[in-house]
């Protein structure tokens, strides 16, 4: 069983920067992608970035494209997700992901991962 922690959320004002982390406890077959996912009060989760553990692409929503980075260190299973220019709108509660791959790519189904993080909240203002 994969437990993900994760750590770095948090209140900051508008145009602020937050670094998310997120540890899995084991790799295996069921943690190639990792990522972070995003719900807020009322809306639907989100996926908004993901990464394929080895072969290293990305997805990164349109929504926080030119603002969000995510990166790893595969020797410490770990994922970050660094966010820049905050808005209102990003206001959240981010959850780490972690999940199979399928063929090279990740999925940004939420259904398609198996592993959750117990979410972060992340409030700008």
């Amino acid at each position: 069983h994969v437990q993900l922690v994760e750590s770095g959320g948090g209140s900051v004002q508008a145009g602020g920067s937050l670094r998310l982390s997120c540890v899995a406890s084991l790799s295996t077959e069921a943690t190639k992608c990792m990522g972070w996912f995003r719900q807020a009060p009322g809306k639907q989760r989100e996926a908004i970035v993901t990464i394929h553990r080895y072969r290293g692409n990305t997805f990164i929503a349109d929504s926080v494209q030119g603002r969000f980075t995510i990166s790893q260190e595969i020797s410490e299973n770990a994922v970050y997700l660094q966010m820049s220019s905050l808005g209102t709108d990003d206001t959240a509660r981010y959850y780490c992901v972690a999940g199979p791959s399928y063929g090279t790519q990740c999925s940004t189904g939420p259904s398609r991962y198996e592993y959750w993080g117990q979410g972060t909240q992340v409030t700008v203002s």
